[in-house]
């Protein structure tokens, strides 16, 4: 593992290593990494000669001021966790100015795909997103990139993005890594509270039931159950919430899993599928998942 604060030594040893014949993978990162990151950069080594893996925790998609102040860095403890990993690999941890030695000036817009859930809920959000995942691309120049499907809509807007720049990139989707108890890893799980993370597996336990209901639910009656018994965890198992501690749903959608809009039936979900889509609220940690159906 090299690592690399500089842009221009990076791209140099990409230019190098594509010199001598050999491919790119990229897996853009915002650190904080954890298992789910690790098997992105596995299966990205498997399947590349070389691999880039960014650790930066991008300013210009948190709408949040407060989410990005919070937002954990563990650089030393990433870098320790990346030379497991066998392969050649090349970290980039740049500097906010080294990534934007310039105002951003750049807007992106995807239509449909960024007008429902996590688009009305963090405006601009995608945007920023595929300014620094179009930045990495010209950084990295890969063959494919690797993202995980716990992002759903984030995947979509990337693959957008690459109809929209026209790179020949392979956009791979990979599934999501789940602690033993179900809790899909994120690197914000680290900052619940023991009580919440204990209780953090109801998100996808939920996820799974409403899945099984499906065969014989509606998806509006779907659609609410989740909700409620979310919101009412605490109600029903006070036990467990100590100090006003529950779960507070910001949304639950069905939505077709290529054009992700909302479907109203089954059917409506055709031979692209559908995929059920959460964002909770926990502790003051905002936590996403995803079911297909």
């Amino acid at each position: 593992m090299q690592a690399f604060t500089k842009i221009s030594e990076i791209k140099a040893a990409v230019a190098k290593a594509k010199a001598d014949g050999k491919t790119i993978g990229l897996v853009p990162t915002m650190g904080a990494l954890h298992e789910g990151h690790l098997s992105l950069i596995r299966r990205a080594a498997q399947e590349n000669d070389v691999v880039v893996v960014s650790l930066f925790v991008n300013p210009i998609q948190f709408n949040n001021k407060e989410d990005l102040a919070k937002y954990p860095r563990t650089v030393d403890a990433d870098l320790k966790l990346i030379e497991g990993v066998e392969g050649t690999i090349f970290a980039l941890v740049p500097s906010i100015e080294e990534m934007y030695p310039e105002p951003v000036k750049d807007v992106y817009h995807f239509g449909p795909l960024e007008e429902v859930m996590e688009g009305p809920q963090r405006p601009g959000h995608f945007s920023g997103v595929a300014v620094v995942v179009r930045r990495l691309f010209d950084i990295a120049t890969p063959d494919r990139a690797y993202f995980g499907e716990k992002d759903f809509q984030q995947l979509a807007i990337i693959r957008n993005l690459i109809e929209q720049i026209k790179y020949p990139i392979q956009i791979v989707a990979c599934p999501i890594v789940r602690a033993d108890d179900g809790l899909a890893l994120s690197s914000r799980n680290m900052r619940l509270s023991p009580a919440a993370r204990a209780i953090a597996p109801t998100i996808h336990n939920t996820l799974e039931q409403a899945a099984e209901m499906a065969e014989y639910e509606d998806v509006d009656d779907v659609k609410e159950w989740v909700m409620s018994t979310l919101a009412s965890f605490h109600e029903v198992n006070p036990d467990q919430c100590p100090d006003g501690l529950k779960f507070e749903p910001e949304y639950f959608e069905i939505v077709n899993a290529r054009t992700l809009q909302p479907i109203e039936n089954w059917e409506d979900a055709g031979n692209d599928g559908a995929v059920g889509c959460i964002a909770v609220w926990l502790d003051g940690v905002r936590l996403i998942d995803i079911v297909k159906f």
